[in-house]
Formats: structure tokens, sequence, C-alpha cells
């Protein structure tokens, strides 16, 4: 299994709707923006993990603009700090300005499905303004 990423426990806050009581956070609109699947995910050991991931979960966004293959790159993380694999390459541009322009962008998992040895997952995403 990949090495766990570290999460920034404020950015899932935000996520999850909330401050550090619970709060529900004023003036926040979820805007959806794209359905996607999630590229990618043949190349990490996810039958350890796919039990524990569920329809509905947050998905987290991390920007990895030293990426070798796309400077573009957005990794799919779930809220454990899993990698799950990537927002594919043709639909990542906007979504990478968005969050370097420090925007919040999350995904929800819409579906999964194994394949054979290979775990189709369908995520939509939104934006948090």
């Amino acid at each position: 299994m990949d090495s766990l990423t570290k999460i920034d426990p404020k950015l899932l806050a935000l996520i999850e709707h909330s401050f550090n009581n619970n709060l529900p956070m004023p003036f926040v609109k979820e805007i959806f923006l794209i359905e996607s699947q999630v590229a990618g995910t043949a190349y990490h050991n996810l039958k350890e993990i796919e039990p524990y991931i569920n329809i509905a979960d947050n998905m987290v966004f991390i920007r990895e603009p030293e990426n070798q293959y796309d400077n573009k790159a957005i990794a799919i993380m779930d809220v454990k700090g899993n990698r799950l694999g990537y927002i594919p390459k043709e639909k990542n541009e906007i979504l990478a300005n968005l969050l370097d322009a420090g925007k919040l962008i999350f995904g929800k998992l819409e579906h999964k499905q194994w394949l054979g040895d290979w775990l189709k997952l369908k995520i939509k995403v939104y934006l948090r303004d």
C-alpha cells in the first residue's frame, strides 16, 4: 500500500461543514463542477482499503505541480490520507487552476465497482464557495 499522506485537519473541517465546535459554516455553497472517473486506481493497492471507502464519502484533492507526468496533476485521497488515484489529465486543468488560486475543491464518491483486479471509482467534484 502507498504511504499515507498527512491531510491538514483544517481542510477536513471545511469539507465536513464545520469549525472546531461543529458549527455550520456561514454563507457557504457547494457548487457541482464535474463528474469523473478516478484515473490510476490500478497503480495503487486498493484491495486493503476498498471495504472502508463508502458511497458519499468525501475525497480530498492534493495538487502535485511537480508531478513528472503532468504539472496539473491532482491526487485524490480519502479522508484518512490513502491515495486512490488522480483526476484524469483531460479534466484537471481548470480544477488545478482553481486549487492553485486557493479555492476549496473536493469530491464525493458516487460509485465503486470491482472489474477483475481493477477498482472503478466515479466521483462528483464540487467547489465550496
